[in-house]
């Protein structure tokens, strides 16, 4: 202990601190008690008045910790009268730093009491007032500004804020001076919540752990059991109830003996919610009272009101209507009265579910249309406020774990339309679900105390505050927390920002998609859901000459589709396919699949013994798929088209659950063996969130490398890509239209893999393969070719094939990119598309975003799309660095995964994103010829993965490469037909796509 009073008050103040960190709180009041009536004795002065000061600030910290909030108020307030009285005396420099210390003490104590007790606008303007005092303060340790940053994390996450609270959280952890203080457990705390709060509840459990850990470590016995109360709401998230139900037990045995009363009546508000689910109805409503009392007698107005919604949900479940409405609609007052509007969100959502039960439970009568529109007035603002929210989250992963508890939400809007039978609802909900999410490349800048008050940054009239901004004011320059410099915060976590408007109507400002639920959403929740910008849903008319059909599909638990007629034809429609018989022709297909992560035997089994490696049984999943993906009275309309307009194309965006099934092998017409391939052309279409505002906005290449122009204005426009409007609007502009050169990376080597490794060589030894010299052969004699090789095996295996090279060659202009190799998707089950890579030659000195693999750096769709923005100050867009050519085609493992994500930013539509205008890529894992032969037992001489790289260059060298491509695939399917030859399978061949907006 510093000596700073003399005895008794020096060894008071330590006896008081062991107490406390021994979790004998009351014996540390006690303490402070004795201590203040010693000092009340003296006589008064400055240095008294002091002294009681920081007798009541360390109090008022105790007390907080025995949530005891209205005697830590008194305290703080307290305190803070005494500083305030003696602010002007004169002091030294050491005595100022003293007085700042406690005032900061008494200033983050009474922050926490107005947090705790609901008043969260009060507190942020104590945060505020902390931010400015700090400014005086030598905090050399930073241990009063961590405080700070803790704090306001804690008023986020009390808000629902989750996204900005976990990444202020992880800045503050990545800038933390000293571990020797209880802020660092105290943020893993608040993390392992946040995480378990959205769904990521291994990683939650982990920063317990680590909590727990430092907490023992300093010795700190309150805190250490205290972790039991936090542990059991992560097994109670993850339901595992009988574990939460242990843990709570013990939680509540050790706060009742501490007289803890606001932690024990947290625990007995989840001990309820367990009661409740066990189905133990007057357990519940005992420990729901016990609850409500103690939060209601401390004046923890946000828990009460918490305890209040579990009420009403248990009122509803004995039955007591009246009463569940009159809890849920107390309970919404407070969370209005608060700004939490996620949690009034909550609360309509909780009343629409137990509408639609009350709809499933009893028969409505004439009233049943009254019913389902009242519902879904509420479910659906609700539903899309939860779902806007993911835009707070700094990763992806992030957001998909809140997807996966928001979607919960959008399931029951969709169940909702569906038994209003509202086909226009459903087709406007299906548009906006699969516009998709834009990529935000800047960043939210974040004040530190130097900024205006928060409530002064709201004050300027914006209705929709970006992420933070409540907290942290809205002024420019460094990002900091509280003072201090957060590099670490400027993460290369992937930003994206709401969809765009889904404009619904040809001509005029026409209607929106959901229009006025989006608007009643942004009243009542004050959240943006879409941006300013609208894209129509359909395809432009004068960008094809042929009939086209527009579907999208939408997983709301069953499967959703939408589908829309341009080209000369007209009509749309609506389908719906049951979860349980999409879900389980999903799994056929993907049994017939190689998976990544598999390895050899799951080549083995897909070439084997697989579905797709007969034609009898390929057609037995190619007519269960139809059966459960695609509707009869959609053929017949594609038929009625063929025969009057001729073949149609079909643009199919699907959705995350169906992103890997072959939409062309589909057996469409009952017994017979008609595949929709040999009715129409396909092609899959990624979100309209990609489509470019301005067409003409293609990156230029350098000026002086753009020499020569392609003559290839037209391409595209017969797949509806947009590629003559733009390469028209190009010309008429004056922008430089792009060189001839096609760009060839042809089985690069990647640094640190043999030949016949994990990363080795997919074409074999150069020169071996006849077919593949042809090629390289044939567009050296069309025109320039990069690299610049005078034999075409020189093209193969080379060494020189990095990043930089691709960027310099790309910036020059391109027309083509055709790249065969090794790409590595991304887990689905993580949510980051974006991490799905391309391994050229890039060492690992080369700057990226990824991590080094041995001694390579792989090159990542995050890298694509974010460039060096987030490696530096004055960082490049990916775009301007990598700006991709018109056409690129992506022939590796996986390469078109990205749709198989909530959040479509892979390798493919970080292509589209950068300036192409097709992309051909791949649904799943590529067998290579070298599988075919070991496997399949092929000659050598057979090599059906040159057969289809020599397909989709083919297609990429024609006027219209969808139609060339689908035409090759149309006649594999007919020699699969004829002989059934492995060689022939839809395994290679039909995995194949073209990728357009």
């Amino acid at each position: 202990m510093t000596r700073l009073y003399g005895e008794p008050f020096d060894g008071g103040f330590a006896r008081a601190e062991e107490h406390r960190l021994a979790a004998e709180l009351t014996a540390a009041c006690a303490v402070y008690d004795e201590l203040l009536a010693a000092a009340e004795s003296l006589e008064d002065s400055p240095d008294v008045r002091f002294l009681r000061a920081h007798l009541h600030a360390d109090l008022a910290s105790v007390r907080l910790t025995a949530t005891d909030l209205a005697g830590a108020e008194d305290a703080a307030e307290r305190s803070r009268g005494l500083l305030d009285g003696i602010a002007s005396v004169p002091m030294g420099p050491r005595g100022r730093q003293l007085w700042l210390e406690v005032s900061l003490k008494a200033l983050l104590a009474q922050a926490d009491v107005l947090r705790r007790t609901g008043r969260l606008d009060e507190a942020l303007d104590c945060l505020d007032e902390i931010a400015a005092t700090l400014h005086e303060f030598d905090d050399p340790e930073g241990l009063r500004t961590e405080e700070l940053g803790l704090s306001r994390v804690l008023v986020l996450m009390d808000r629902g804020e989750w996204g900005a609270a976990e990444e202020h959280a992880e800045a503050l952890l990545s800038t933390v001076r000293t571990t020797e203080t209880e802020t660092v457990p105290r943020l893993l705390t608040a993390l392992g919540l946040i995480c378990s709060s959205t769904g990521r509840f291994d990683r939650a459990e982990d920063c317990l752990a680590r909590a727990e850990e430092r907490y023992r470590a300093l010795g700190d016995t309150g805190e250490q059991r205290s972790m039991l109360a936090h542990r059991a709401y992560v097994a109670m998230d993850r339901g595992e109830l009988d574990l939460a139900e242990r843990l709570f037990a013990e939680a509540s045995a050790f706060f009742e003996e501490n007289r803890r009363h606001g932690d024990l009546a947290a625990c007995e508000q989840a001990r309820a919610f367990l009661a409740g689910r066990r189905g133990d109805s007057p357990r519940a409503g005992a420990l729901t009272s016990a609850s409500l009392a103690r939060f209601e007698r401390l004046g923890a107005s946000i828990a009460a009101a918490d305890t209040m919604l579990l009420g009403a949900q248990h009122a509803y479940d004995r039955g007591e209507i009246a009463e569940m409405q009159r809890l849920a609609q107390d309970a919404r007052d407070v969370y209005q009265a608060r700004e939490m509007y996620e949690r009034c969100a909550q609360v309509d959502l909780m009343l629409a579910t137990t509408l639609e039960d009350n709809l499933n439970r009893t028969d409505h009568g004439e009233h049943e249309r009254r019913s389902v529109d009242t519902a879904l007035s509420l479910a659906l603002p609700a539903a899309l406020a939860l779902q806007a929210a993911r835009f707070d989250f700094v990763t992806a992963h992030a957001r998909h774990q809140w997807l996966q508890l928001a979607d919960q939400a959008m399931q029951l809007v969709f169940r909702l339309a569906a038994r209003r039978q509202d086909q226009g609802l459903l087709f406007e909900l299906v548009e906006h679900r699969t516009a998709g999410a834009s990529l935000a490349l800047d960043r939210t800048p974040l004040s530190g105390p130097g900024a205006e008050p928060s409530h002064a940054a709201e004050a300027d009239g914006a209705v929709f505050p970006r992420a933070a901004m409540k907290a942290y004011g809205h002024a420019g320059g460094t990002m900091t927390l509280g003072g201090v410099a957060s590099e670490a915060a400027a993460s290369a976590g992937l930003r994206v920002a709401p969809p765009p408007k889904v404009r619904m109507a040809a001509q005029g400002p026409g209607r929106v998609a959901l229009q006025e639920y989006i608007q009643a959403a942004e009243s009542r929740y004050h959240r943006r859901i879409v941006n300013d910008r609208e894209v129509p849903f359909w395809i432009t008319e004068d960008l094809t000459s042929r009939p086209v059909v527009q579907i999208r599909l939408a997983d709301a638990g069953d499967l959703f589709m939408t589908w829309t007629w341009a080209g000369g034809a007209r009509g749309f429609g609506t389908g719906h396919g049951p979860a349980e018989e999409v879900n389980q022709a999903v799994r056929e297909l993907t049994a017939a699949l190689p998976e990544a992560g598999e390895g050899a035997e799951g080549m083995r089994r897909a070439l084997g013994t697989g579905a797709m490696a007969q034609h009898r049984t390929e057609r037995r999943l190619a007519r269960l798929l139809a059966e459960a993906l695609w509707p009869e009275g959609l053929t017949g309309q594609i038929r009625q088209v063929s025969a009057r307009a001729g073949r149609p194309l079909i643009r199919i965006q699907p959705s995350p659950r169906v992103a890997q099934v072959p939409w062309e092998l589909l057996a469409v017409d009952g017994s017979s063996d008609v595949r929709l391939i040999d009715l129409a052309d396909v092609v899959t279409t990624a979100p309209t969130s990609l489509r470019r505002p301005d067409p003409t906005a293609r990156p230029a290449p350098d000026a002086e490398a753009a020499a020569e122009s392609h003559t290839g204005a037209e391409a595209g426009a017969e797949a509806g890509t947009g590629g003559g409007a733009e390469a028209g609007a190009d010309a008429a502009s004056g922008t430089p239209a792009d060189a001839d050169t096609v760009v060839l990376v042809l089985d690069p080597r990647v640094p640190g893999f043999r030949a016949d490794s994990r990363l080795g060589s997919v074409l074999g030894p150069p020169g071996s393969d006849p077919e593949l010299l042809a090629l390289v052969r044939s567009r050296l004699d069309a025109g320039p070719v990069a690299p610049s090789v005078t034999t075409p095996a020189e093209a193969f295996r080379r060494t020189d094939l990095d990043r930089d090279w691709l960027s310099g060659v790309l910036r020059k202009g391109a027309r083509r990119l055709l790249y065969v190799g090794h790409v590595s998707g991304a887990p689905v089950e993580g949510g980051q598309s974006e991490d799905g890579t391309l391994h050229l030659c890039c060492g690992p000195q080369s700057p990226g975003l990824t991590e080094t693999v041995r001694s390579h750096r792989p090159l990542a769709a995050k890298d694509l799309l974010l460039g060096t923005l987030p490696l530096r100050a004055g960082g490049e867009p990916g775009a301007r660095i990598w700006p991709a050519p018109p056409r690129v085609a992506l022939i590796g493992c996986e390469s078109g995964g990205d749709l198989r994500f909530a959040e479509s930013f892979g390798l493919a539509t970080a292509m589209i994103h950068n300036g192409a205008e097709l992309v051909t890529a791949t649904r799943w894992t590529l067998p290579t010829s070298f599988a075919f032969h070991r496997f399949a037992g092929l000659p050598e001489s057979v090599r059906p993965l040159t057969e289809t790289i020599v397909a989709v260059d083919t297609a990429h060298e024609s006027p219209d490469p969808v139609a060339r491509l689908a035409s090759w695939q149309r006649e594999r399917l007919d020699r699969w037909r004829a002989d059934g030859g492995i060689e022939h399978s839809p395994l290679l061949w039909a995995a194949m796509t073209c990728i357009v907006v």
